[in-house]
């Protein structure tokens, strides 16, 4: 087989993501004519059709899809050489996080803590959807995605899933009065008004299957799928929320927000998605390492 031309390689990667000969060689500010020729050269290096005609468009055969693959990988590994190189030719070095709309920000402080305040780092923090954030981890616009959500993986998956923390889940409100303050957990999911996570999540899930053993039929007054928002709703007094300590920290310590019971067997689950990545952000290993190591 002759040696692959990269030029071709690349000019291969315009028409298969835009489907026609016409729109990528417009794209590529190329004749129609002179890409044809330059994809037909690209099949004949590799011996395989990498395209074949269906109405006025073109699809990928198998060998196509096979080639895509790994063109984008090739791309991929050279953007992210040059994005290492220009980072480590500057002083100031860039961690770039992105993190679940709906997640804790008291965990992500903690998690991103030993960074926070040195002279050589720049945060940059965004958040979105899972969906988002994981197309940005792919194209290198993101060093790792923090999330409670793990991902789908196969064996052709790229992300790598990092198990941070596991906390315990409690059922967390304002101060009760003396004589309401020993009620028992099933006592206070039976009489209490409660604020839950919205029934998508695994959290929801977890209590739901407890309410159901317990032959409990709960009270809702708020449900919500942002861990701030449970937060303030718990601080407004609209009832008692089954959340995490760690979203309502800073309450909890200064007594504003008190543990009512903690729930046995359901806890959160917090992770760091990466990428498999041939040369890393530097400061993710930091992180990873720091974090596993203070036993959080």
């Amino acid at each position: 087989m002759a040696a692959l031309n990269l030029h071709h390689l690349r000019l291969f990667r315009a028409v298969a993501r835009d489907g026609t000969l016409t729109g990528a060689a417009r794209a590529l500010n190329l004749s129609q004519s002179a890409l044809s020729t330059q994809i037909k050269s690209l099949e004949a290096a590799l011996g395989h059709d990498l395209f074949e005609r269906r109405g006025r468009g073109l699809v990928l055969t198998e060998a196509g899809r096979i080639a895509l693959d790994h063109a984008e990988s090739i791309f991929r590994t050279a953007e992210d050489l040059a994005a290492t190189l220009r980072h480590t030719a500057t002083a100031r070095r860039a961690l770039r996080v992105g993190a679940l709309a709906t997640l804790s920000r008291n965990f992500q402080m903690e998690f991103l803590e030993p960074l926070i305040g040195r002279a050589d780092v720049e945060v940059v923090l965004r958040s979105g959807a899972q969906a988002e954030l994981l197309r940005g981890l792919e194209a290198l616009a993101l060093d790792v995605v923090l999330t409670n959500l793990v991902p789908a993986r196969d064996s052709s998956s790229p992300y790598l899933v990092h198990d941070l923390s596991e906390q315990p889940v409690s059922l967390i409100g304002t101060p009760p009065p003396p004589d309401l303050a020993r009620k028992s957990l099933a006592d206070l999911l039976g009489a209490e008004p409660l604020i839950l996570p919205t029934p998508e999540s695994a959290l929801r899930a977890s209590f739901d299957a407890l309410v159901e053993r317990l032959g409990v039929v709960p009270r809702i007054a708020a449900e919500a799928d942002d861990m701030a928002m449970l937060r303030l709703l718990t601080r407004a007094k609209a009832g008692l929320a089954v959340i995490p300590p760690i979203v309502v920290r800073d309450e909890l310590a200064a007594g504003i927000l008190v543990e009512r019971a903690r729930f046995e067997g359901i806890t959160e689950r917090f992770f760091a998605i990466t990428l498999q990545r041939r040369f890393p952000n530097p400061l993710v290993g930091e992180l990873l390492q720091t974090y596993g190591s203070s036993g959080k």
